[in-house]
């Protein structure tokens, strides 16, 4: 018999914040990672999906090319998954850095990032929250509810149940979520807990330090013009980094990003000592297990506010720019031709042109770009051929990288990549790490970054990138004025 994809209904719903914070107090320091695909905590449909693994491989410990490993590995399997509904049903997730960049462009990586390439935990057994249902599940690979699985399911009703005493805690993090973080001990690793000084000290705000000044980065963008003015790019999206040297625990800050900036693909994703806590709004890729292929990018960006009159004017002129149309056309046809290349002849569509998308501190430009992967293309195939997203590099994407190495002062990392699942039976849903914080042993390091275009004002570029940046800094505790 083959193996099959098992499903057990919980009692109740449970909020799965409470319930994270209950996986990660028993998981900490021994499994290899942990996973929370996260569709936001006000979310009314979609899935969140919540697993500690046993297995993790990163691009370190390969001795052959990443996209090589992930053919081998990430191909659909024998395995019956009819008793569970579509989306992630158990398989790998992770993370794919900026810098492989190097592999499925063929480009030198001129200064390696500190943290991992890629990174893929291995998922064969998790809790399912069904937000439009409001219910609780379990998914196991397996042929029966037998021997040590049915001790997990029942392990994991009891962790269940105890979770439910922790919603009250939870819920204080969402009205306060910098002293959330602050004052909460680390419990991802040893190496990332802080001292009682250091949380004694937790209420004075910590220190943010950019990468680039706000004068060195004004002159990049005016290289970037320059470039353009050249006809070596139409587009450009640079980016910089800010660092915060302090050490927070990864679970408290990521509870109090997604009640800060909730997003509809938001994650945390621990591998290691690093942990990457995402409230990205961004769709990369997703495929379905039939071969439909969908991809979602981000080019034009307004903040919020608070007056309803002020912040519907922001959102028209979003709408209304010239800049900002221009901006997002150049890279739906960038992506047109990525999936032009693995894609159906004649299949690849735009339905949605020009879409905005309102989140909790920014107006978002959105275009939605679809097609058919041909019969011989596996769901790798079009992870390499899109890497990395057009929306992150500018266009056209080989040129446009190159520039950016040149001008950038360091390398992006995991930020500009992409996280998400490829499953057991083919479906892959892979978001863009952007309103993302990185946590490992040196403290917390955020990206920003924005697309330059000939009509860019140096300025507004530059106050753009602050204001991706504050949100999360907010929740590190840093002062943003």
């Amino acid at each position: 018999m083959r193996s099959r994809v098992l499903t057990a209904a919980l009692p109740h719903w449970v909020d799965p914040a409470a319930v994270f914070g209950e996986l990660m107090k028993i998981s900490a320091d021994n499994v290899a990672g942990a996973v929370w695909l996260d569709s936001g905590v006000t979310a009314s449909t979609g899935r969140s999906y919540l697993a500690v693994s046993e297995r993790a491989v990163l691009s370190s410990d390969l001795t052959e090319p990443v996209f090589d490993w992930m053919r081998r590995e990430f191909h659909p399997v024998d395995v019956d998954v009819s008793e569970v509904p579509p989306g992630f049903r158990l398989g790998w997730v992770g993370w794919l850095g900026y810098e492989l960049r190097g592999e499925s462009l063929g480009v030198e990586i001129t200064t390696p990032a500190s943290t991992p390439d890629a990174a893929w935990l291995w998922v064969d057994r998790m809790l399912v929250f069904d937000h439009g249902l409001q219910s609780l599940s379990l998914l196991a690979l397996g042929d029966s509810w037998t021997g040590e699985l049915a001790q997990w399911r029942d392990d994991m009703h009891a962790l269940v149940a105890a979770a439910e005493t922790t919603a009250e805690a939870v819920a204080d993090a969402a009205v306060n979520p910098a002293a959330a973080v602050a004052r909460t001990q680390p419990t991802s690793r040893e190496s990332l807990r802080t001292t009682t000084a250091d949380v004694d000290d937790a209420v004075d705000a910590p220190t943010a330090v950019w990468r680039d000044s706000d004068a060195s980065y004004l002159a990049m963008i005016a290289a970037c013009q320059d470039a353009i003015v050249e006809g070596d790019a139409y587009q450009l999206c640079l980016t910089t980094s800010v660092h915060v040297d302090r050490i927070v625990d990864p679970v408290a800050a990521y509870l109090a990003l997604r009640a800060a900036n909730p997003s509809h693909h938001g994650g945390f994703l621990r591998v290691g000592e690093t942990s990457l806590l995402s409230s990205t709004p961004e769709q990369f890729l997703s495929i379905d297990p039939s071969g439909e292929v969908e991809t979602k990018p981000i080019k034009g960006t307004r903040r919020r506010d608070l007056d309803p009159l002020e912040d519907a004017r922001l959102r028209d002129e979003l709408l209304a720019s010239d800049k900002e149309r221009a901006e997002n056309l150049m890279i739906v046809d960038l992506m047109r031709n990525d999936l032009g290349r693995v894609c159906e002849v004649g299949s690849v569509t735009v339905p949605k042109l020009f879409d905005i998308e309102s989140y909790a501190t920014v107006h978002q430009l959105v275009s939605t770009i679809r097609g058919q992967l041909r019969p011989e293309v596996s769901a790798v195939d079009a992870i390499e051929a899109s890497f990395p997203a057009g929306s992150m590099t500018g266009a056209p994407k080989h040129s446009a990288t190159l520039i950016l190495d040149a001008l950038e002062t360091g390398p992006r990392g995991i930020y500009s990549g992409v996280f998400g699942y490829v499953g057991l039976d083919g479906a892959v849903d892979l978001a863009m790490v952007i309103r993302s914080i990185v946590v490992d042993a040196r403290g917390s390091t955020i990206g920003a970054g924005g697309g330059i275009t000939a009509l860019s004002v140096a300025t507004e570029e530059l106050a753009e990138v602050k204001l991706k940046a504050a949100a999360l800094l907010r929740v590190l505790g840093v002062r943003v004025d």
